[in-house]
């Protein structure tokens, strides 16, 4: 498995609507509007997104050498850390849409949905 790096997450979240990339005191944040989705550390090894405040301590205790809880400052926010390196591909992009997804409209977030797996004929 090849380490996932920010380059990679700047890619898949290139595509994402009303995604732009801002750099805050050196540090780069991936917004819609004004609110941080995904945010890096200055050294590009942690990665910091939006994910759901009742749902962190169970994906910390998953894998507690990936993820960890963020500062005291950021536990009142729906967000969590994960060590960069340790993420494959796949889950930065399901944490990645995820965390648009959480600060996005829905009818946006579900068209984006939609397209990855659209719905089988009849």
């Amino acid at each position: 498995m090849d380490a996932v790096t920010i380059r990679d997450v700047l890619e898949f979240a290139s595509d994402l609507e009303r995604s732009y990339v801002a750099i805050v005191h050196g540090r780069t944040k991936l917004r819609v509007g004004s609110i941080v989705y995904v945010a890096f550390s200055l050294d590009e090894s942690i990665i910091g997104f939006g994910f759901p405040k009742e749902q962190r301590d169970g994906l910390v205790g998953s894998d507690p050498a990936t993820f960890m809880l963020p500062g005291p400052s950021d536990m009142r926010f729906n967000w969590v850390h994960a060590r960069l390196d340790r993420l494959d591909h796949d889950e930065m992009c399901e944490f990645v849409l995820d965390a648009w997804g959480m600060v996005v409209p829905r009818k946006l977030f579900g068209a984006r949905l939609a397209r990855l797996d659209p719905a089988p004929a009849d």
